[in-house]
């Protein structure tokens, strides 16, 4: 039986008031209900300006020109207004924080059925229904900032459901969160599509991460149109997703250096159901006993020691225990673990936000207890994970140039640097933009360029890639990679274990406020015990390594790698 279309795309087309030319260009798309959508590709490409469209936002509250149809629930959706919209298609944010109304989790839940004037019992009884659903039941009189990023976007899932929908549209709905946290959201969105019947679009660049649990369909953007529109075992096979800078499974590139053709049959959109004859496997051996054996690292001396660092907020939250680590010179080496671990608070200790109750912190052997925030600004650049805490400045070139004019560099010194760190993070075209004007992405890039205009000592980025697309996380990482070459030691803090894997030789993994490892990054990604205890995912060369019976995990991990970086270099 035929399933009916929910959205409905016909010739459509849109163009931005503000903007010279059009965003989406003769967009033919049908989605029906019950479908389970993945909408890819790089950053501007349009795949939000879509998600806009169907959600109302566009024209509600951003205006522009629209050509063609737009059906939405057999309605015409540019003749709807925002409530309207909002019963049939219910929107979960990339920034949960964004989403939150309600001083509670049960308030929030409730917001929507508030509005509608539905009886308090009632309301009661569909609010506890729901949060079972979205397993938030737990935390229903936590307050947002008590709960966790997994927690806050099942809230915001919960948030939307309490309409009964029959669209749930995910807005990069892995970008802040953990990589098991990260799982279980797919998880999560596969189960409630399954229980409710609902058509789901997921708006996300991390392919593999998504097809974590199969999609029936994925739609490739590019330029302001539909690229690709079909089933993702066919796409897989094709070289479309690195022709248009999206990152493809890691598994399916191994697969390819090693010589071998993949075909639809052998399904390699799902892990799980990976068909491989013993002649691939065979090749795979083959093509890893070919590459050369991964280098390892230099010993450098140590820039900042921390022993037994101990730390505990006002409310009593104990969120490092006993830390003892030592960074290197010139080294560049990934902080990893569950959201919560300490990860963070580290980073604040470290720069002089917070201070430790017990412990010592040095670099290169001078205590840092008695130096300033400022004093330390001048040796340790930090970039938080939330670009809208750091920005103050209503231009992107006054942002990036704020430190240097803090510290009283002359300004025809100013603007060749600011300008140089523009363009290395892709940002020089919008120097005169107001900052309010920017995607969550691209605010990213200007914290990170407003730091390194500083050229500091060591630099400390959280998440210095989320919500970036590959074109955009390889010019950061890549810019990062020849700040390091030039001796300035980098400490990322992150939950892509791509990045980790890529540009990372050494991994400290945290858990509950410890250090409980200390590792080569290949090692921590194919160690199981490791990977479960710090809510890590392992890599997707792990399993393959064992599907083709090679011994050793971390090594098969270290070359792709190595070869990885060599042919997109």
């Amino acid at each position: 039986m035929e399933m009916k279309n929910v959205i409905s795309f016909e010739n459509f087309g849109f163009q931005y008031t503000a903007q010279a030319e059009p965003t989406l260009y003769d967009i033919n798309l049908n989605i029906a209900k019950g479908e389970k959508v993945l909408i890819a590709g790089p950053s501007g490409c349009g795949k939000s300006t879509l998600a806009h469209c169907i959600n109302g936002l566009i024209p509600n509250s951003y205006p522009g020109k629209t050509t063609g149809k737009l059906t939405v629930c057999g309605k015409n959706a540019l003749e709807l207004d925002l409530f309207g919209l909002s019963k049939m298609v219910g929107t979960v944010l990339q920034d949960s924080d964004g989403q939150f109304i309600g001083l509670t989790v049960a308030e929030d839940i409730a917001f929507a059925l508030e509005n509608d004037c539905i009886p308090t019992a009632e309301m009661h009884s569909h609010v506890e229904k729901i949060a079972e659903l979205v397993d938030v039941k737990q935390v229903l009189s936590h307050a947002p900032h008590e709960i966790s990023g997994g927690q806050k976007q099942r809230v915001g899932l919960g948030g939307v459901m309490v309409n009964e929908v029959d669209i749930l549209l995910f807005d990069e709905p892995l970008a802040n969160l953990d990589p098991a946290t990260g799982k279980q959201a797919i998880v999560l969105i596969d189960e409630i599509q399954k229980r409710t019947g609902c058509a789901v679009i997921i708006i996300e660049h991390r392919v593999e991460d998504v097809l974590y649990r199969s999609v029936d369909r994925i739609v490739v953007m590019g330029d302001g149109r539909i690229r690709y529109d079909g089933d993702p075992d066919t796409l897989l096979c094709s070289g479309l997703l690195q022709e248009m800078g999206i990152r493809e499974p890691l598994y399916v590139t191994a697969l390819k250096y090693a010589g071998v053709e993949l075909t639809a049959d052998m399904r390699p959109s799902y892990l799980p159901e990976l068909k491989l004859s013993d002649d691939q496997k065979l090749a795979v051996r083959n093509w890893f006993e070919s590459q050369p054996a991964a280098r390892e690292p230099e010993e450098r001396d140590v820039l900042l020691r921390a022993e037994n660092i101990d730390f505990t907020y006002d409310g009593g939250h104990h969120a490092l225990r006993g830390i003892s680590c030592a960074i290197r010179k010139g080294e560049m080496l990934s902080i990893v673990g569950t959201n919560g671990a300490g990860k963070s608070t580290f980073s604040k200790v470290v720069c002089g936000f917070e201070k430790p109750q017990s412990g010592t912190l040095e670099l290169s052997g001078t205590d840092l207890q008695n130096l300033s925030i400022k004093e330390r600004a001048d040796h340790i650049g930090y970039v938080m994970q939330n670009p809208n805490q750091m920005i103050s400045k209503t231009k992107i070139f006054d942002e990036v140039a704020l430190g240097l004019r803090n510290r009283g560099v002359p300004e025809e010194e100013i603007r060749p640097a600011v300008e140089e760190t523009l363009k290395i993070c892709g940002l020089y075209p919008f120097r005169n933009w107001p900052v309010s004007a920017l995607s969550y992405g691209q605010k990213k890039r200007v914290t990170i360029a407003s730091i390194l205009a500083l050229k500091p000592e060591m630099i400390l980025l959280d998440e210095p890639t989320a919500g970036q697309d590959l074109k955009h996380y390889t010019e950061i990482m890549d810019f990062l990679s020849e700040l390091n070459a030039q001796g300035v030691t980098v400490v990322l803090i992150t939950h892509d274990m791509h990045l980790m894997l890529e540009y990372t030789p050494r991994a400290i993994v945290f858990n509950a406020g410890r250090v409980i490892a200390d590792k080569s990054a290949a090692e921590v990604l194919n160690s199981p015990e490791i990977v479960q205890a710090a809510h890590l995912k392992e890599t997707s060369l792990y399993h393959l390594s064992k599907l083709c019976g090679i011994a050793g995990p971390e090594e098969f991990t270290r070359r792709f790698i190595a070869r990885d970086r060599e042919v997109r270099v």
